[in-house]
């Protein structure tokens, strides 16, 4: 049972949030649906675009629709989408969260971005968090015409991220991931566990602003569920995109919470040598709401502009 949600701070709802321009689309993946939001840019011609998608198993309303109208304060489009199995995507079974499946999405996004009439299939640029914070990496390594990538709060080391875990709470996921593949193969119902919960309890993260984070960026109505099939833990603890952040060659703005106490922020401060470093004296979760998101948005808008538009068409935003 979580906390009640917070209510909005006025830093926390820029004015362009009121009334946000916003299309509902959808694109196949391996002939599932996943859906997504385009917000189209506001000057003349296709308009250069940031594609952005939620990290582990968040989906698009929690938070990541403030970023995409910011961004489109500044005359850019922005195309926010779920992964398969999440949120208002298709794909069975629900809460699956596969970093392979995700990286397959992310192409999908970008190939089906690049078609569409009122985006700049030249001025693509990718905007992670969390775990997709890797996946923008991969995603970039492998397609030299992405333009500009922002990784923020990034999941770059599997097992740098199991070695900042305690022992037994990595067994009892490793274990809990175990019984989930090995029930899958056998065709049995998912073995699920929460997403988020309170310190010492069996979930993914149980950090102490798990929580509360999470209801300051989940609406009442969100599709998002605390849950997710324990099976990922078996392949997550090997997942690894430092040699892909390497190979990155477009520009690259790497965002870091000093305080983050759900992903150690060693690997991201050196993937941050390749680019350029910007650092907030702030946990994880806050990254999404208040006064850090209002400073991350802003250095990301400005680093969006300098690379996306020509200087004739930048905007200053508020």
């Amino acid at each position: 049972m979580t906390a009640s949600r917070a209510v909005p701070q006025p830093h926390e709802l820029p004015e362009a949030r009121r009334a946000p321009q916003r299309l509902e689309l959808t694109f196949r993946v391996r002939g599932t649906d996943c859906a997504a939001w385009l917000y189209p840019g506001r000057g003349p011609g296709p308009a250069p675009c940031v594609i952005l998608a939620h990290g582990f198993d968040g989906v698009r309303e929690q938070a990541l629709d403030r970023y995409a109208e910011r961004f489109q304060r500044e005359g850019l489009a922005a195309f926010v989408f779920d992964y398969r199995h999440f949120g208002a995507s298709g794909g069975e079974p629900r809460q699956l969260m596969s970093n392979r499946r995700q990286v397959e999405d992310w192409r999908a996004a970008v190939a089906y971005a690049r078609g569409l009439d009122s985006v700049d299939a030249q001025r693509i640029a990718l905007w992670g968090t969390s775990n997709s914070g890797g996946h923008v990496l991969k995603v970039a390594a492998a397609d030299p015409e992405i333009r500009a990538v922002v990784t923020q709060a990034p999941l770059i080391s599997g097992p740098a991220q199991l070695r900042s875990m305690p022992i037994a709470r990595s067994a009892r996921l490793l274990g809990a991931g175990l019984r989930d593949q090995v029930g899958a193969l056998l065709g049995l119902k998912p073995v699920l566990i929460k997403s988020a919960g309170r310190p010492y309890t069996r979930a993914v993260t149980t950090t102490p602003d798990a929580l509360s984070g999470l209801d300051r960026i989940t609406p009442l109505d969100s599709t998002w569920r605390n849950a997710v099939c324990a099976r990922f833990a078996l392949t997550t603890t090997f997942y690894s995109a430092t040699r892909a952040g390497k190979r990155v060659r477009c520009p690259l703005l790497v965002c870091v919470a000093d305080g983050d106490n759900v992903i150690p922020p060693g690997p991201a401060l050196k993937l941050s040598e390749r680019g350029t470093l910007r650092r907030y004296p702030s946990t994880h979760f806050a990254l999404y709401y208040g006064r850090t998101f209002a400073a991350a948005a802003r250095d990301q808008a400005e680093f969006l502009r300098t690379h996306l538009l020509p200087a004739t068409l930048r905007v200053v935003g508020s």
